[in-house]
């Protein structure tokens, strides 16, 4: 880590931003203080943030803040600068577009980079089926259409969500996500017939895939009622509630249970979508062909765009104008899109996801092995978490995540926590970020973990 007094500049983002880490002042700086200051005056309470500092340029595997600081970036703005930030053919794309028209609203006036996108995720989510797209803003955006498709489409209401699971902060998704703080407490009444039954964590629960399928089919079957139930939505790797990966066999098992009773399978994809498991999908890594997949986050470098993708009988069943949103596939965001796809088929960024897999459990397993609070490593690709517990009882340690992430962020590292319990620190680097800068960010973790 090089400490000077260098002044600080507004300096160009992307892959030429210098890639090391470097602490001007303490987090924040006094130039991030008076950001953070005039955000407490004029944003709502309500709106937080995990990192104090002011950020001005971001690229590679690092994020540079007002003060000179430059912090290594192990959270990818919540897995959406996959590609990296201001990656060239993301920035050129979106110059290019937004010289040409910023928006017509393709329900007004359709163009051909929403047609392009719905193609290409057409072409590149599981299952050879025929299939249609409809875009849209965001990832909470795109699970709400794509219940109301599954119900259009059935002719039924009740919809399966899981134990662990987050899908959003609009009505109806805060009613399929399972944690009230910070996301639903005080926010109801929610949207009705959803119902949540128990999936499957291996570190708590210690059952196999085959039989925490068993327990969830059961549940829906006697408390809802197949003939009843429009749609079943899951996280194939459960993101905000911990990184959780299910045990083998229970995703095709309820998969499959879905396809005999009719049920929509509806695979949520926001987090773990474009590569960053180290698949295109994680469904594929599991063996499984949602009949929906909602996608956004890491699919179009940053810009705001979400999808949902499925069997093309399934997505016709929504009325002509039933289906769309004033922003809803921006030309600006397709554009950026088309681009940040590119990147993933062609760039080999598949590939440095699963070498970033490789390399993250390697270290982060040896960390398990000397210290017994951490009680799981767990993940697929750039995806990677460790569960902080008890060793003795097990019991969540919410604290020492909590501990563990301030002090990596003091020390330049940007780590963010997740889980139900609050007991888990996630990593989502961004596929840009090269091995040594990534050590050196697990350097950080692991003193900070020794510290506490």
């Amino acid at each position: 880590m090089i400490i000077d007094d260098l002044a600080p500049s507004l300096p160009l983002g992307g892959p030429g931003l210098p890639q090391q880490r470097r602490m001007v002042t303490a987090i924040p700086g006094p130039r991030s203080r008076d950001l953070l200051e005039r955000k407490s005056a004029a944003v709502a309470a309500g709106v937080g943030h995990t990192v104090p500092i002011a950020a001005v340029a971001a690229g590679g595997g690092i994020v540079m803040d007002a003060d000179g600081n430059a912090l290594i970036d192990l959270g990818s703005g919540i897995a959406v600068t996959t590609v990296g930030s201001a990656h060239p053919k993301v920035v050129e794309a979106i110059a290019a577009q937004a010289a040409q028209f910023t928006h017509t609203c393709f329900m007004i006036s359709p163009y051909e980079s929403y047609v392009a996108v719905a193609e290409a995720l057409n072409r590149l989510t599981p299952g050879d089926h025929e299939k249609k797209t409809a875009l849209f803003n965001s990832g909470a955006e795109a699970v709400e259409n794509a219940v109301k498709i599954a119900r259009k489409h059935t002719g039924r209401q009740a919809v399966v969500a899981f134990d662990h699971g987050y899908h959003g902060r609009t009505n109806l998704t805060m009613a399929l996500t399972a944690k009230a703080m910070p996301y639903k407490s005080g926010f109801g009444p929610f949207a009705p017939e959803i119902y949540r039954v128990p999936g499957s964590y291996p570190f708590r629960d210690g059952l196999t895939g085959v039989a925490a399928a068993a327990r969830a089919i059961t549940l829906m079957e006697k408390q809802v009622g197949a003939e009843n139930l429009a749609a079943v939505v899951i996280e194939p790797i459960q993101g905000e509630g911990g990184f959780i990966v299910p045990a083998d066999g229970f995703l095709p098992a309820v998969a499959q249970w879905c396809r005999d009773n009719d049920v929509v399978f509806i695979v949520d994809e926001v987090q773990s979508g474009f590569a960053r498991t180290g698949a295109m999908f994680a469904s594929e890594l599991f063996g499984i062909v949602p009949d929906l997949i909602t996608t956004a986050k890491g699919m179009a470098g940053g810009m705001p765009l979400a999808g949902v993708t499925g069997r093309a009988e399934i997505m016709d069943a929504a009325h002509a104008g039933g289906l769309g949103g004033t922003y809803g596939g921006n030309p600006v965001a397709c554009a950026a899109a088309l681009a940040a796809i590119d990147a993933f088929e062609n760039d080999g960024l598949i590939e440095r996801a699963q070498q970033i897999e490789r390399l993250m459990l390697d270290r982060l397993q040896e960390l398990a092995e000397v210290d017994p609070r951490v009680g799981d490593v767990r993940g697929r690709g750039a995806m990677i978490a460790i569960e902080l517990a008890d060793p003795g009882t097990g019991a969540p340690d919410a604290a020492l995540a909590a501990g563990i992430a301030r002090a990596c962020i003091a020390e330049g590292v940007i780590v963010l926590t997740c889980g139900t319990y609050g007991n888990v620190i996630r990593f989502l680097p961004p596929l840009a970020i090269d091995d040594e800068l990534l050590h050196e960010g697990l350097d950080v973790v692991a003193s900070a973990i020794a510290a506490h």
